[in-house]
């Protein structure tokens, strides 16, 4: 059985007063849109078909390939809307499912229920509903004595015994497609609105003597829709609720929920601590047993197993396994510190390497630099890797010793076992086993290096 989504993304959304398009704002650090797709995938067989209109351009440029776009131009009612997709569709699926893009919290689960209860009803729809107390402007479900839905009743035209009614209708359904596309050429147009409205397919189900099903959801946080800016952080706080949640039984502890923020597609490994105030965005992947934070934001980062970032800035960047960095420390794009780097606190990096058990001392800047094993870099130290129209790499080998305050002007070589004299300026290469010291750094003696201890 083939089953297609329609997804209606062309309102306006004059409410949130912006000009990026509703569906483009963000909820849990995606496009509303984004999180709409997400619950549809697992309900589906085929590729959705998106209904654009307000700000086609953007919304079509976000989906790119992921789905079927048609506009709806004028925008004339929800069940004109799905009447665009009947070209695309017409034989060639057999149940449709139509939800709005702008409401980010509901789950692929709840859809697949709604598409069991369809593949099991001999009408031709079945809905979501739910039941609350405050309505929210929702339309009432008028039930008849067999269960069925009779009628979707809007606030607006309620009378007083049915604005006591509880159950709502969510704007989810599933039709059979072939009476669908029959339907909405039936829909007549709202008098008042001069729009037509997909709602009144119930109706006209109902004259036809045929079932319309209806699937209670228990999730209220589900039906969210948004609207406003007010609407759009009331899903923001539930989405934040819902992903800690996920993480946290999947093994890793919050210290405090409520003050971490960690967007969607975030994937954390067993047994890491997350500390309160603590910011994970973008395509961040964390490893096993780490304590992040507090204080600590993370955005596009790869973090191994067992390390401690306490109150760190962290972006585009790579942590293997043990490294120990902070308070206060920055990583910049490029950043890419091996197993068992320690770096303290005021320190930054940013396109450069620092290998295996790397200790960098505070109020350090490393640019564009690769730097050897168990190298020592003083505390002061910077990489004077720009010239004013160009960048230029630093080389340092293994078990070098950077004293403080030393200058390292780039292109600049130091070979393994070498050293420099605390505030050093080093504008020339260094041999392997040399100490060089003063401005500008000059050689005044060989060293013999000692045995390297065991990594434990």
């Amino acid at each position: 059985m083939k089953i297609t989504a329609v997804l209606l993304a062309a309102g306006q959304g004059t409410r949130m007063k912006s000009s990026t398009p509703k569906v483009l704002h963000t909820v849990g650090g995606k496009p509303m849109i984004w999180h709409a797709l997400q619950a549809i995938q697992s309900a589906t067989t085929e590729k959705p078909v998106v209904v654009v209109g307000h700000g086609a351009e953007a919304v079509i440029a976000y989906l790119a390939d992921t789905a079927q776009t048609v506009l709806q131009e004028p925008q004339l009612g929800t069940g004109h809307a799905v009447m665009q997709a009947e070209a695309l569709l017409r034989s060639m699926t057999d149940l449709v499912v139509v939800c709005y893009a702008d409401m980010p919290l509901l789950r692929g689960e709840t859809l697949q229920k709604l598409v069991e209860t369809q593949k099991q009803n001999s009408g031709p729809i079945s809905m979501l509903t739910v039941v609350a107390d405050d309505p929210r402007g929702f339309g009432r479900i008028i039930r008849g004595e067999d269960g069925t839905v009779k009628a979707i009743v809007e606030e607006y035209v309620a009378t007083p015994d049915q604005l006591q009614v509880k159950e709502l209708n969510v704007g989810g359904y599933c039709f059979d497609a072939n009476w669908l596309w029959e339907a909405l050429h039936r829909i007549p147009k709202n008098p008042k609105k001069g729009e037509y409205y997909l709602t009144d397919a119930v109706e006209l189900a109902v004259k036809d003597g045929l079932p319309v099903q209806a699937v209670v959801m228990d999730d209220l946080e589900e039906t969210i829709g948004v609207n406003t800016r007010v609407h759009l952080s009331e899903c923001e706080a539930a989405m934040r609720r819902r992903i800690n949640q996920m993480h946290m039984l999947n093994g890793v502890t919050m210290i405090d929920p409520a003050s971490t923020y960690i967007e969607s597609g975030i994937e954390i490994g067993r047994d890491t601590v997350i500390m309160p105030n603590t910011h994970l965005f973008g395509k961040t992947v964390i490893g096993e047993r780490n304590v992040i934070g507090p204080n600590t934001i993370i955005r596009n980062s790869t973090i191994g197993n067992g390390c401690k970032i306490l109150s760190s800035d962290i972006e585009s960047a790579i942590l293997e396994d043990d490294v120990d960095m902070g308070p206060f420390a920055r990583l910049r794009k490029g950043a890419h510190l091996g197993n068992h780097v320690h770096m303290g606190n005021f320190g930054e990096v940013k396109d450069s390497y620092l290998g295996e058990g790397v200790k960098m001392g505070h109020f350090s800047y490393i640019g564009n630099a690769q730097i050897g094993a168990n190298t020592n870099i003083g505390a002061g130290t910077i990489t004077c890797n720009y010239d004013g129209e160009k960048k230029h790499a630093t080389e340092i080998g293994e078990d070098v010793f950077i004293g403080s305050d030393t200058m390292l002007v780039a292109p600049v070589k130091l070979g393994n076992g070498a050293r420099t004299g605390a505030a050093a300026v080093v504008t020339k290469n260094v041999a392997e086993d040399t100490l060089v010291v003063g401005m500008p750094a000059r050689a005044i003696r060989k060293l013999e290096r000692k045995p390297k201890k065991s990594q434990k």
